[in-house]
């Protein structure tokens, strides 16, 4: 969304805030607009009618809605940080560890720089997951362990919005593996990208990280690792937040409370609607 579009938003929020106006007034005042009602009262509708913050009556009188915020920063001026974790293939209570971690930063808009290690985990990996993800033993042997590389971590989520697919998954190790070895976690907003495709995408019927990137045409290079499945999320992220603000969803607190109108009769949920545990992500 262009910061002018945000521009227009924080002046109907601060006149409104003075109180109710007339459809044509609020499209004079904010818009610059005279004349035509119809024009007037099409460009304000298409500025702040899909914007729950704001509310209009029978007669064409508009208001803020109780309770409700100011616009804040636009989504795609928001910073992220997109991650994928690849692990020994257990529980955390079980003794499993990450192996592999990928942070991809996303500002303005565009992938940036893509932070990626693996990271010896202090034990073995699970027979099956080295054969989905093809981190091997051998390959972990010279590997820093997450301790050295925490700091290093820290910094690059802290200040920035934690996107994974499935995040609950990926937030649960990164958060575990954090505080045990630094006592301390980054306060972030999470997002994750299974969650906002169910609203922003509710055309598609599967949900998983290969059925997104198919749909959105984003090639995933190296499947099940870490940089690869980070990077082709990162670009599904971009899509799914032009979706959002073409929809005028303006900002993160818009975007977490929006709910599409009506499910697509051909949609089926790969996961279940509670989300899947954080400690159990299917081999998909």
């Amino acid at each position: 969304m262009s910061g002018g579009r945000r521009s227009l938003l924080q002046e109907a929020w601060k006149r409104l805030g003075r109180g109710p106006l007339p459809t044509r007034e609020l499209a004079r005042e904010v818009l610059g607009l005279e004349g035509n009602p119809a024009a007037a009262r099409a460009a304000v509708l298409a500025l702040l009618g899909g914007d729950p913050r704001f509310d209009v009556d029978d007669e064409g009188i508009w208001r803020l809605r109780g309770g409700s915020r100011p616009p804040g920063t636009p989504l795609s001026r928001l910073a992220y940080a997109v991650v994928d974790v690849e692990t020994t293939g257990g529980a955390w209570e079980r003794g499993h560890r990450i192996t592999e971690i990928a942070v991809v930063a996303v500002r303005g808009g565009e992938v940036a720089e893509v932070f990626h290690t693996l990271v010896h985990p202090g034990r073995r990996v699970h027979p099956a997951t080295a054969r989905l993800t093809g981190i091997s033993d051998e390959m972990l042997a010279g590997a820093p362990s997450f301790d050295e590389m925490a700091g290093e971590v820290f910094r690059r989520l802290a200040g920035r919005v934690f996107v994974a697919h499935n995040a609950a998954f990926d937030w649960g190790w990164v958060r575990a593996q954090l505080g045990d070895a630094l006592g301390d976690v980054p306060a972030v907003p999470r997002l994750c990208t299974i969650q906002l495709s169910r609203r922003l995408a509710p055309e598609l019927r599967y949900r998983n990280l290969d059925a997104l990137a198919e749909h959105f045409e984003i090639p995933i290079h190296e499947r099940h690792r870490a940089a690869g499945d980070a990077l082709a999320t990162a670009r599904i992220l971009l899509r799914l937040i032009d979706r959002a603000e073409n929809l005028g969803i303006v900002d993160l607190h818009s975007l977490r409370r929006y709910r599409p109108g009506r499910r697509h009769p051909g949609q089926r949920d790969l996961f279940a609607p509670s989300g899947v545990p954080p400690k159990s992500r299917p081999l998909v």
